[in-house]
C-alpha cells in the first residue's frame, strides 16, 4: 500500500491486526524471546523475503536479523530495530501454604493485583523443556478485610515483596503440591491478555504493546520494502532484539556484530496529554491518534532526522516531535553502547498505561510509523546512487555557527530611523 493513500487514516485491516495480535501474544519474556522471533516473526518474514535476503542468528540470545544484502559491507547500511523481549516476573520462593512468591520487575506492584498470568516451568527431569501453567492470578493482600488501614484507605500501596501467585492450591501438603508441579525459583511468568480492538475508533488494548509493536512495525516495513522489489543502493537489516527491558543488552550485540551505518529504533512512547497528574511537569504534549513520534536530543542524529521528516512531509504522514535527554531510553542507543560509528534515531507511537496489562494504542499511529520508516528507506535508497551517503553523513554535520539570524516578523514596525536630518 502506498503511503500516499493515507493508510494511517483508515481502519487497520483485519489481516494486519491479526499479525499484530500474534506478535504481541507470543510468550517471549526476557531471555526466552524465541516464541516471538522464531515462532512468529521468522516464518512470516520467510514467506515474504525475496531471494537473496538472509537471516542472521545468534548463539547467546534469540534475536534475529533479516538482511537484504548479506556480506555487502560496502553499501550504506540501515538497521531498523524492534525488541522482542517482554517484562517478565519470576518465582522467588514457594511458601508452606502453597503461595508462589514472585517479583514485579518493571511493573508497578499495584497494577498486577488480580490479573491472570501464565507461569512457564522448566521440567526438572528434562531440562530445556517447558510446561505452561494457566489459571493463576497475582495477589498480595488476599482481601480488603486483611489489609491495614493505610492500604484500605489508599494512603499506602502494595509492596513488591507482597506479591504471590494464587493457584487455588488446597488440601494437605500444599507446598509439596506446588513442588510436584516442577515450579522452582527462577521460573518465568508473563501477563495473559492478548490485545483486543478498543471501544473508540482505531484503538486497541492489552498486554505487551511494549514492544511487540516495534517488532510489528519492523516486520511491516520489511513487507512493504519487499513488495517494492527491495532496496537497490542501501543494505537494510530488519532486527528483532532481545534483552531490551533489562538494559538494551541485545541490540548492542546486533549492532556490534553487523556494524550498521544507521540505526532506527522503533519503540513505544507515552501519551503525555492523557497521563494523569503530570500537568505541572510540562511534558511535551505527545498524544495518541496524532501520528508517530520522532525523538530529538540524546545521541540522535539531526541529519537522519531531517531525512525522516522530509519523507513524512512529502507523504503527508503525521508526526510528533519527542524530547529525549541524556538517553533515548530505546535501542536507539545500540550503536554508541556497542562503540560503533553510526547515525541513529528513535521513532515510536504514544500509548497509555505503559507497563500494565491494559496498554492502549492507536492503529493510525502504528501505521504512520510503518510508512514513515518505509519512505525513509526509499529516500535513502534513492540518495545513495553512487554510494554517496557515507560521505554525506560524515561531512554535513549541522553547523550552528552558520545559523541564519531570525527576527520577529514585526520587528521593523515603529523602529526608530538611524538617518539624520
Amino acid at each position: 500500500m502506498s503511503a500516499k493513500s493515507n493508510a494511517w487514516t483508515q481502519p487497520m485491516p483485519e489481516k494486519q491486526f491479526r499479525l499484530m495480535r500474534d506478535i504481541l501474544a507470543a510468550p517471549s519474556p526476557v531471555g526466552l524471546e524465541g516464541a516471538m522471533t522464531y515462532g512468529v516473526l521468522k516464518p512470516h518474514l520467510e514467506s515474504l523475503a525475496p531471494k537473496g535476503w538472509q537471516f542472521h542468528q545468534f548463539k547467546g540470545h534469540a534475536g534475529i536479523v533479516l538482511d537484504t544484502h548479506p556480506g555487502r559491507d560496502d553499501l550504506f547500511s540501515i538497521m531498523i530495530i524492534g525488541h522482542a523481549d517482554k517484562i517478565r516476573m519470576q518465582v522467588r520462593s514457594i511458601g508452606k501454604d502453597g503461595k508462589i512468591w514472585i517479583n514485579s520487575d518493571s511493573f508497578l506492584p499495584m497494577t498486577l493485583i488480580g490479573h491472570e498470568v501464565r507461569l512457564f516451568s522448566e521440567d526438572p527431569q528434562n531440562p530445556g523443556n517447558y510446561r505452561a501453567i494457566d489459571g493463576g492470578t497475582v495477589e498480595a493482600i488476599g482481601a480488603i478485610h486483611f489489609a491495614d488501614e493505610g492500604t484500605r484507605s489508599g494512603s499506602k500501596g502494595i509492596k513488591k515483596d507482597q506479591l504471590y501467585v494464587e493457584l487455588q492450591i488446597h488440601g494437605e501438603n500444599k507446598h509439596q503440591q506446588v513442588e510436584d508441579l516442577g515450579v522452582r525459583p527462577g521460573d518465568t511468568l508473563i501477563l495473559n491478555r492478548p490485545i483486543k480492538r478498543g471501544f473508540s475508533p482505531d484503538t486497541f488494548y492489552g498486554a505487551y504493546l511494549d514492544n511487540g509493536l516495534g517488532c510489528f512495525v519492523t516486520a511491516e516495513v520489511a513487507r512493504l520494502v519487499a513488495e517494492r522489489g527491495g532496496p537497490k543502493n542501501v543494505r537494510v537489516m530488519f532486527a528483532f532484539a532481545s534483552y531490551e527491558e533489562i538494559g538494551r543488552f541485545g541490540s548492542r550485540v546486533l549492532a556490534g556484530e553487523l556494524r550498521p551505518d544507521a540505526i532506527i529504533a522503533v519503540d513505544v512512547n507515552h501519551d503525555y496529554v492523557a497521563a494523569p497528574n503530570i500537568g505541572s511537569k510540562r511534558m511535551n504534549p505527545l498524544e495518541m491518534g496524532k501520528g508517530f513520534t520522532l525523538s530529538a536530543g540524546s545521541i540522535i542524529s539531526e541529519q537522519l532526522n531531517s531525512v525522516i521528516q522530509t519523507a513524512a512531509r512529502e507523504h503527508n504522514i503525521p508526526m510528533q516531535r519527542d524530547v529525549r535527554g541524556v538517553d533515548t531510553g530505546t535501542d536507539g542507543m545500540a550503536g554508541v553502547l556497542a562503540s560503533i560509528d553510526c547515525v541513529a534515531t528513535s521513532v515510536g507511537f504514544p500509548i497509555r498505561n505503559m507497563h500494565t496489562i491494559s496498554e492502549t494504542g492507536h492503529t493510525g499511529d502504528v501505521l504512520a510509523a510503518v510508512h514513515a520508516v518505509t519512505e525513509t528507506v526509499a529516500r535513502l535508497d534513492r540518495e545513495n546512487r553512487g554510494n554517496k551517503l557515507h560521505q554525506r553523513f560524515q561531512e554535513n554535520h549541522p553547523r550552528l555557527d552558520e545559523a541564519g539570524a531570525l527576527s520577529h516578523p514585526g520587528q521593523t514596525r515603529g523602529k526608530a530611523s538611524n538617518k539624520k536630518g
